[in-house]
């Protein structure tokens, strides 16, 4: 059985000093590749270097996070379109988004100017995919209507879109998938009580379905309260592949060759 983690953060691991750890981990566990998403410019060059070093075992991505989004978002534009122009290419732009979840609660005006900025960067972002005919990783937290409205706007290509963390229900994951994008899916499928997200997971489909652990993050069950890692990607497979009524091999083979299609890995 070979998985990719089509969404995982190494950064912490790194500053750890537990990235070959972690790595070897993730071979044991049939993880083929992973993809290692970026945040913030201070992360951005750790993770071209895991991938000089990696030899392609690990991908990465450049991107600034909705929630990493400040006054200062327009210098980070900058670096990222420099970076887009080097010989490493990233397989995709992102995360990218809007997060209405972490804006300030007690500070609407402060809560008001970050959405704008989050919402201009996003633009930026699509601008910038476009040009280098690279897919969008999107984060939406609390934005899913109004993130769609503002790919939308910009045309961007939607069969280069994804979704990642489908937290949502069904019926908003379908509006996606009409206009040809998709969701992937963490460890969050795997908890009790996590039933919208497995109906969405459902309604999506194996054509399109990929699967993340957004690492450290969401860890999956039998682990959950642990710490998150790329290993743990073969429960969420398991747990999905039971809701799909077919073998774990299967649901392995499908949910690598639609990962591999849509970063276009080769």
């Amino acid at each position: 059985m070979a998985l990719i983690d089509s969404h995982t953060h190494l950064e912490g691991f790194h500053r750890a000093g537990e990235t070959a750890a972690i790595l070897a981990r993730a071979r044991e566990a049939g993880v083929e590749t992973l993809i290692t998403i970026g945040t913030e410019p201070q992360d951005w060059e750790t993770y071209r270097e895991i991938e000089r070093a990696e030899g392609g075992y690990v991908r990465h991505t450049l991107g600034l996070h909705p929630c990493s989004v400040d006054e200062h978002w327009q210098e980070a534009a900058v670096r990222l379109r420099a970076l887009l122009d080097e010989r490493l290419r990233p397989v995709a732009v992102g995360e990218t988004g809007l997060d209405r979840f972490h804006l300030p609660k007690h500070d609407s005006a402060r809560a008001e100017q970050l959405l704008e900025w989050q919402r201009d960067s996003f633009r930026t972002h699509l601008e910038i995919a476009a040009r280098h005919d690279l897919p969008v990783v999107v984060h939406s937290r609390g934005a899913t209507s109004e993130c769609v409205e503002m790919i939308d706007a910009a045309g961007f290509d939607w069969s280069r879109v994804v979704f990642h963390c489908w937290v949502d229900d069904a019926s908003a994951l379908e509006a996606i998938n009409r206009r040809g994008g998709r969701g992937s899916f963490t460890g969050i499928a795997t908890y009790k009580s996590a039933t919208i997200v497995r109906e969405a997971a459902r309604q999506q489909g194996l054509e399109r379905v990929m699967v993340e652990t957004d690492a450290p993050y969401l860890t999956p069950e039998p682990h959950r309260g642990k710490r998150n890692e790329p290993a743990f990607v073969a429960h969420t497979a398991a747990a999905l592949a039971r809701e799909f009524g077919v073998s774990t091999e299967s649901f392995a083979e499908i949910a690598t060759r639609n990962t591999r299609e849509f970063f276009r890995l080769g």
